[in-house]
C-alpha cells in the first residue's frame, strides 16, 4: 500500500509544482510589482522633466562691454586730465566679485567744470537651484519683477483700464450730477449782450492757460520700457535741491534678457546750483547703452 501511495505521489506533484508556477507568475504581471509592469511605467511618467539651463553660462567683462566712443559722450573727460588719466578714467573700475559667472559690475566716475558725472554696468546671472520647480528663465525673471515692485512701477500683466483723460469725467455719470447749464451761463435777457463785456463791477474771466509748444520736450518719468531685452523698466530719480548743491538726477534701467538681469545707472550733477539735468538727453544717453548692452547678448 505504501509503494502504491509514492507512485500516485511521484506521478502527480510534477503537475501541481507546475500549475503553482503559472498561477503565480500571472499574479505577478498582474499586480504592478513586476519590472516593467504598467504600474511602474505610470509611476515613472508621473515625474516630470527638469527645465533645461539657461540661455547664458556666463557673463562678460563689463568694464569691456561699453565701447570706447559711447563712454567718451556720456562722460566727457577734463581738459585738464593728463592721457594716462583719461585712459584709467575710461578703463572703470570693476566691482569686487567672487564669482565672475554670476555677478559682475564695473563703475566710471568723470569730474569736469560743469558736471560731475557717474556711471555703473551690473550683470546679473540666475540660477534655478530646483529647476524641476523652476527654469532658470523663470527665477530671472522673479528677480526682476522684485527690481520693478521695487521702483513703484506697474506688475507686468494684462493691461489696466486707461486712465481718463484730463478734464474728463472718471466715469460715466448720470446728467443730473453734472451742474446745470444755468449755473456756467446767464439766461437769456440776464446778462451783458454779446459783445459788450463783462457787467459792471462783475469780475474779469481769467484767461485760460496756453497749450504747451509742441516743440516743447516733455519731462519723461519712470515706465516700463517695450523691445528691451524679454522686459524691462526705466526708473528716473531726482535728488533733493539744496543751498549749495545742484540737484542730481539718476536714471536707471533694469532689463532682463533670458537668465540674465542686467542694470544701467547714469548720474549727472550739475556743479553749481539751481540748475536740474534735463530728463530727456540724461534718459536718452542711458537707454542707448542699454540697447548696445542688450544686442550684445544677443550676438
Amino acid at each position: 500500500m505504501d509503494v502504491e501511495r509514492t507512485r500516485v505521489r511521484r506521478r502527480f506533484l510534477p503537475g501541481i509544482a507546475m500549475l503553482t508556477a503559472l498561477v503565480a507568475g500571472a499574479t505577478g504581471c498582474t499586480s504592478g510589482s513586476g519590472i516593467g509592469s504598467p504600474g511602474d511605467q505610470k509611476n515613472g511618467g508621473s515625474t516630470a522633466a527638469p527645465a533645461q539651463p539657461g540661455k547664458y553660462r556666463s557673463l562678460p567683462q563689463p568694464c569691456k562691454a561699453v565701447d570706447g566712443k559711447r563712454l567718451r559722450a556720456m562722460l566727457p573727460a577734463s581738459d585738464s586730465l593728463t592721457t594716462e588719466q583719461r585712459e584709467q578714467l575710461y578703463a572703470g573700475t570693476a566691482e569686487a566679485s567672487y564669482d565672475a559667472d554670476r555677478h559682475v559690475g564695473c563703475r566710471w566716475n568723470a569730474q569736469t567744470p560743469e558736471a560731475t558725472l557717474l556711471l555703473s554696468v551690473t550683470f546679473e546671472r540666475v540660477v534655478s537651484y530646483d529647476r524641476a520647480a523652476a527654469s532658470d528663465d523663470d527665477k530671472a525673471r522673479q528677480v526682476y519683477v522684485r527690481r520693478l515692485t521695487d521702483a513703484h512701477l506697474p506688475f507686468p500683466g494684462p493691461t489696466a483700464s486707461p486712465a481718463p483723460a484730463a478734464g474728463a469725467p472718471a466715469s460715466s455719470a448720470p446728467a443730473a450730477s453734472a451742474p446745470p447749464a444755468a449755473a456756467t451761463s446767464p439766461a437769456p435777457g440776464t446778462g451783458p449782450a454779446a459783445g459788450t463785456g463783462p457787467a459792471p463791477g462783475a469780475p474779469e474771466a481769467p484767461a485760460s492757460s496756453a497749450p504747451p509748444s509742441p516743440t516743447a520736450s516733455p519731462e519723461l518719468g519712470s515706465r516700463v520700457l517695450e523691445g528691451l531685452g524679454s522686459e524691462g523698466f526705466l526708473d528716473d530719480k531726482l535728488g533733493a535741491a539744496g543751498a549749495t548743491a545742484a540737484q542730481a538726477r539718476t536714471v536707471r534701467i533694469v532689463f532682463r534678457t533670458s537668465n540674465v538681469i542686467v542694470t544701467v545707472e547714469y548720474s549727472v550733477q550739475p556743479s553749481g546750483p539751481g540748475r536740474v539735468p534735463p530728463a530727456t538727453e540724461t534718459q536718452d544717453k542711458a537707454r542707448q547703452l542699454a540697447e548696445a548692452l542688450a544686442e550684445r547678448f544677443n550676438e
